[in-house]
């Protein structure tokens, strides 16, 4: 019995994409600066993209966005951190080749995908970096949000261990004001209280 062609290129394409699956579970290993809120270490980049893919779940999201292209951006775009590592976001010197790092790494894994898919995969990545949809937008403000609300929560403030200021916290964090107002308003509220606790600089 002939072999059908393409039962071979189903077969080639799962492969590719269990290969892609095993190296993402990298990303459990990539340490980020913030810690958990709950238990006594920092959290990973995994955790963090799951944590991420939650938000756009459960909040409301601005009028017309498209929820499953969020959700996209908000598991796909850190898994450049595998290569890249975690840049932190207050890091000046890292951030001065903190694309070019990540444009090969995006490169490199979603090379990995069969050829249809890792053009799509590539052009959510891609989206979500330029921000300039309303969908890259709101999924740049949650992950924005995100390390804020472990800052304030948890015991060890990465805020304190650098030294940022709540200037600092405002300046670079402005598109959440813009995407989400009640968010912005929580923010603010947010890191008058770690102001208060000592766990930002005034």
């Amino acid at each position: 019995m002939m072999s059908n062609p393409s039962d071979s290129k189903s077969q080639a394409d799962l492969s590719q994409q269990l290969d892609f699956l095993l190296e993402a579970d990298r990303l459990k290993g990539v340490e980020r600066q913030n810690h958990c809120v709950h238990v006594p270490r920092r959290e990973n980049t995994a955790e963090h993209s799951w944590h991420l893919a939650l938000f756009g779940l459960v909040l409301d999201l601005p009028d017309g966005v498209d929820r499953y292209r969020v959700i996209q951006m908000l598991l796909l775009h850190d898994l450049v951190e595998i290569d890249a590592g975690d840049t932190f976001a207050y890091d000046e010197t890292g951030h001065g080749d903190k694309m070019e790092r990540e444009v090969a790494a995006a490169q490199r894994l979603f090379g990995l995908l069969p050829e249809g898919q890792r053009a799509v995969f590539y052009r959510v990545w891609q989206e979500f970096e330029a921000k300039e949809t309303p969908e890259a937008r709101a999924a740049a403000a949650i992950d924005r949000f995100q390390p804020i609300l472990l800052n304030r929560y948890s015991d060890d403030s990465s805020w304190k261990r650098h030294g940022i200021c709540r200037a600092q916290v405002l300046t670079r964090n402005g598109i959440i004001e813009h995407e989400f107002p009640a968010l912005w308003a929580r923010l603010l509220q947010i890191t008058t209280e770690a102001v208060e606790m000592g766990k930002l600089l005034p």
